[in-house]
């Protein structure tokens, strides 16, 4: 997969490709959920079809991190994260547009003519809800007005499961309310986050759970507060490791900590991590974060926990 970066306008004489026909689908597709994937597969179905290359035109950073607007705190999928996925998907290209101030005050009428049409798209695929342009005046009725026959456009319907639309905004509340398994259906894999083994205080190893404490790597969307069946790997080793992981601020041992702090602690392994990358796939959340009364009370919730990630870990085999 090529990645592109672009700005508005374009010139097509510094876009490689600029010229050769293809069909894109188009959307900020923050999270990479089932919904954004039934826009993908379209697309990549056509372009195969038409023995074109497969393209996919998003924004960076997320437009909502720019203007302001709503409740979106974090990504789903951050951009790397992103890149892997739609490689996995089929995608030829991936036009990265640089979204900022300037560009959200750019008229659906503009977009289409200096950032669409000079792509050489044959077909658009956008989802049901697509809006584009300044204050999202444009949809896909106007897309296809506004191409002039240059391009078709290809609307893709809701994505339901159990009756229930598949949305970002649905994904990030359960994650943040401990709604861990609805996320994971909504985005049709385990929930994921990466981040850098750091030094941390050392306290697991003294109780005897020893943890790998992540400093994440992006500004993911932070989940609920507590205990979860966890899957991770490093860069460097590869392989998944079951474990269990506290996303928490140690209320047993402070007070006033309001960053969470992601702690790992990996079944049967020895192994030195720090200064590695590492990938944790949230399979199950267990229970909140408690303040307990005493160490030798942690500690035994600590087991207990680990003994139900390992059960829950063990039927996913």
């Amino acid at each position: 997969m090529r990645i592109v970066s672009l700005s508005y306008p374009i010139n097509p004489e510094n876009v490689l490709e600029a010229g050769v026909p293809k069909v894109a689908a188009i959307g900020q597709f923050d999270g990479l959920h089932l919904g954004h994937e039934s826009v993908i597969t379209t697309a990549v179905g056509i372009a195969r079809e038409q023995g074109l290359p497969a393209a996919l035109i998003t924004f960076y950073p997320h437009p909502k991190d720019v203007i302001g607007k709503g409740n979106y705190e974090g990504y789903l999928t951050p951009q790397a994260d992103k890149e892997k996925l739609l490689q996995e998907m089929g995608i030829d290209i991936l036009y990265v547009v640089e979204f900022n101030k300037a560009f959200s005050e750019v008229s659906p009428d503009a977009f289409v003519s200096d950032m669409l049409l000079p792509l050489s798209l044959q077909t658009a695929v956008v989802g049901f809800d697509f809006r584009f342009g300044h204050k999202g005046a444009g949809d896909a009725v106007k897309l296809q007005a506004l191409s002039e026959g240059a391009m078709s456009v290809v609307t893709v319907p809701p994505f339901l499961v159990d009756g229930e639309k598949v949305g970002s905004s649905s994904i990030r509340i359960a994650l943040q309310t401990g709604q861990l398994a609805d996320a994971n259906r909504w985005l049709g894999r385990n929930y994921s986050i990466r981040g850098t083994v750091i030094h941390g205080e050392k306290r697991g190893r003294q109780i005897g759970f020893p943890t790998a404490n992540l400093e994440l790597t992006d500004p993911y969307v932070i989940p609920a507060l507590g205990v979860y069946a966890v899957r991770a790997r490093s860069d460097q080793e590869g392989g998944w490791i079951a474990g269990v992981m506290n996303v928490g601020v140690k209320p047993t041992f402070h007070e006033g900590i309001t960053k969470p702090i992601f702690e790992v602690h990996l079944f049967d392994y020895s192994g030195d991590l720090y200064g590695q990358v590492m990938t944790v796939e949230m399979v199950q959340y267990i229970r909140k974060e408690h303040k307990f009364e005493s160490v030798q009370e942690l500690v035994e919730w600590i087991h207990r926990d680990a003994v139900e990630a390992r059960r829950i870990l063990k039927d996913m085999e």
